[in-house]
């Protein structure tokens, strides 16, 4: 099965950073480009992958604390919504929205609120992987 090749702006746009940026890091041979049919710089997807995990530096994680989760994703809380019983908690990770349901309880516990910084910690047994 032949790589997948990503255009410039496809892998910009993965990466979160301009088209400009991908382009520099091309010329510094920090990110090796190929040329397409068409004569489009494109990268092989292996080659951003590996360069993804390499340059990835997510922001400091605020609790400070250990945890056997590997799927922490450091962000501001959008919007709460509680009852009685139950609170529905929406975040912005990054380019992510991430939404969990918790305790009201938890809510004033943690004192969540949009504009908090928290970390939202996934540890499932089922994660849904999609591709086109």
């Amino acid at each position: 099965m032949p790589h997948s090749r990503i255009r410039v702006k496809d892998a910009a746009a993965l990466l979160g950073v301009s088209d400009d940026t991908v382009r520099r890091w091309i010329d510094s041979d920090a990110l090796v480009s190929h040329k397409d049919d068409s004569g489009r710089k494109v990268v092989d997807g292996p080659d951003l992958a590996r360069f993804a995990r390499e340059h990835a530096s997510p922001p400091p994680d605020p609790t400070g604390t250990g945890s056997s989760a590997r799927n922490r994703l450091v962000g501001l809380v959008t919007k709460v919504t509680s009852d009685t019983v139950m609170s529905e908690v929406e975040m912005q990770c990054g380019p992510f929205t991430v939404v969990s349901l918790m305790s009201t309880e938890s809510v004033r516990t943690l004192e969540l609120e949009p504009g908090k910084l928290a970390v939202a910690v996934v540890k499932a047994t089922t994660v849904i992987v999609e591709a086109p």
